[in-house]
């Protein structure tokens, strides 16, 4: 697997002042893919639960370079096939898009995941309309198991790719 995309950039532990980033992330063009935008009473709820997440991680994606913030990304628990496995999903500000980074973030969050030691995969489950995050999960070296019904937001279905990686897997 190549590990120069994942030397662009840096995960930052999610933070009180991320906030911000949040909320450009809920443009109608970020959440195109995942339900639309959410309401200032969900993305509140979502911060807190990012900041509390104890079963995996959310992360600031910073560039190497500049420093500067370029997205979002993190991993947690999802029951899936009667069995808990690693679920991530990342976004990427469209300044920012096309040059890698997300590619190298969703590296660096497999890295992330496998020192955990707790669970064995990684998933990822990006719409099957969505050109750019399957482009990310085949650059990040995820294999794809095929095509599921998917509940995201909850009580909106639609088809998803399955991607997973093994952590097991150096």
């Amino acid at each position: 697997m190549d590990t120069k995309d994942a030397r662009q950039v840096r995960l930052e532990l999610w933070a009180e002042g991320d906030f911000g980033l949040l909320r450009r992330i809920n443009s109608p063009e970020m959440t195109e893919h995942l339900g639309g935008p959410e309401t200032e009473e969900q993305l509140v709820a979502r911060h807190r639960r990012y900041l509390a997440l104890e079963a995996g991680r959310m992360y600031r994606i910073t560039s190497a370079d500049s420093g500067e913030t370029v997205g979002s990304i993190g991993f947690w628990e999802r029951p899936w096939r009667d069995t808990t496995v690693w679920e991530t999903g990342w976004a990427v500000l469209p300044e920012f898009q096309g040059r890698g980074l997300a590619a190298g973030a969703a590296r660096a969050v497999v890295e992330a995941a496998r020192a955990t030691g707790v669970h064995r995969y990684l998933h990822a489950f990006p719409g099957v309309d969505h050109p750019a995050s399957n482009a990310v999960c085949r650059k990040a070296g995820f294999e794809l198991l095929g095509q599921v019904d998917f509940e995201y937001p909850k009580g909106h279905w639609s088809s998803s790719n399955d991607w997973r990686i093994d952590l097991a897997r150096p």
